[in-house]
């Protein structure tokens, strides 16, 4: 006998609804045999919604509860509502009754771990504190280790400027059952940096104008991020037109520069990038001030004092040489610190410019000469504006000196 017949003998229903039954009973039988335990993640329906209780259904015989308070939203309203499918995690089940959240259990949160490090998968992790060694990362709700050498590409001087930020991490190590986390992101900012690496080869070249933010600075020079997880280094040297002691005068971390490529070199395990940012800018001498010329006296700051003179600064960028024959006109100068100090204003003549060379001849000396010379001229001036008012404001017209030049010319004839 079929089961058709069985359960419908008078034949009054269709084949079809005969089907529906069919398929809902062994459905029902499926669910009687399934099971759902603590730490499993089910999609479940939600069938109704009350103050204390969201009751959904759990694909099992058994119903389940989720605590109405987990799925409210900032203003206290309910994020669900009948018919919804929500992603929910088993906390535990208690004979007929199945308990439910929609935050994940502990052994979610291993097995998450669990498959990510199976998987080589990326998870995300936000730095909750420094230890010793590293840094204690919390990912999906557990605890992980990140070793300190582990944490970025670059030597970290500050471990504390970490805490706070999320990132992304691969599983390194998991110990003792799950319990022991290691977690490393310097090998996602190693393989960002290879893929930049490519690409970077692929689109520059030498001479290529870049900008870039400046992350260290350093005695030598500051080294600046270019592309994702890429630095460039430019040197002291290659910081300004101007001559730099110390490089944070010029540059700080932090700062958005522009910069031209000097040099690529991949010696087969690196990328070496030398970056300029005065070749980038504005060449000075290109430009120089019209008061930067032969014969004129200008003032300019001392930068640096040589065994064969002092080096002046006439404008940011643009030097000029006082040689020690130079330094004076009344004795014989050994060394020019004798006569000048670095970080000091002086006056000096500009005797020659040589663009093509980027050379500027000045003379201290000069600029006295010019100075006790231009002194006489006025002096002379002033005398001869002194007697013309006399001879305007004397009696007959030709002031004292007239006078004694005409009383010479009388007694000659006399």
């Amino acid at each position: 006998m079929s089961f058709k017949k069985l359960v419908n003998p008078n034949n009054e229903t269709s084949d079809n609804d005969s089907s529906d039954f069919e398929r809902m009973l062994a459905d029902s039988f499926g669910q009687a045999d399934k099971r759902v335990s603590s730490g499993d993640r089910i999609k479940a329906e939600v069938l109704s919604v009350g103050k204390e209780n969201v009751i959904v259904s759990t694909g099992t015989r058994f119903d389940g509860f989720v605590a109405a308070e987990q799925l409210l939203d900032e203003n206290g309203e309910s994020t669900v509502k009948v018919g919804d499918m929500i992603d929910l995690f088993v906390t535990y089940v208690k004979g007929a009754q199945v308990f439910l959240s929609p935050s994940p259990t502990s052994k979610n949160l291993a097995d998450d771990i669990s498959d990510a490090f199976a998987k080589n998968l990326p998870v995300e992790g936000r730095v909750e504190g420094v230890n010793k060694g590293g840094f204690d990362v919390l990912i999906h709700g557990k605890k992980t280790f990140c070793p300190i050498g582990q944490m970025d590409l670059k030597r970290i001087e500050k471990p504390e400027e970490y805490v706070g930020q999320k990132h992304h991490f691969m599983i390194s190590q998991i110990t003792e059952g799950g319990r022991n986390v290691v977690v490393s992101r310097r090998k996602i900012l190693e393989e960002g940096q290879s893929q930049a690496l490519a690409s970077f080869q692929d689109q520059r070249q030498v001479g290529d104008k870049v900008t870039g933010k400046v992350t260290r600075v350093e005695n030598f020079g500051a080294f600046i991020e270019i592309s994702p997880g890429l630095e460039g280094l430019a040197h002291v040297s290659e910081l300004s037109w101007a001559r730099v002691n110390n490089p944070n005068d010029v540059i700080k971390t932090g700062d958005v520069v522009s910069a031209q490529i000097l040099r690529i070199e991949n010696d087969g395990k690196r990328l070496k990038i030398s970056l300029t940012l005065k070749q980038a800018a504005n060449d000075p001498w290109n430009n120089l001030p019209s008061t930067v010329s032969s014969g004129r006296v200008v003032q300019g700051k001392v930068t640096r004092i040589a065994p064969f003179g002092a080096f002046v600064e006439l404008a940011p960028g643009v030097d000029g040489l006082v040689p020690l024959s130079e330094m004076s006109a009344t004795k014989r100068v050994a060394t020019a610190d004798e006569v000048v100090k670095a970080g000091e204003t002086i006056t000096v003549l500009v005797k020659n410019v040589d663009t093509a060379a980027r050379r500027i001849s000045l003379s201290i000396k000069g600029a006295v000469d010019q100075a006790a010379s231009l002194s006489e001229e006025t002096d002379i001036r002033e005398y001869r504006a002194s007697e013309a008012a006399r001879a305007k404001s004397s009696p007959s017209g030709q002031g004292d000196l007239a006078s004694k030049l005409q009383a010479a010319l009388d007694k000659q004839k006399n």
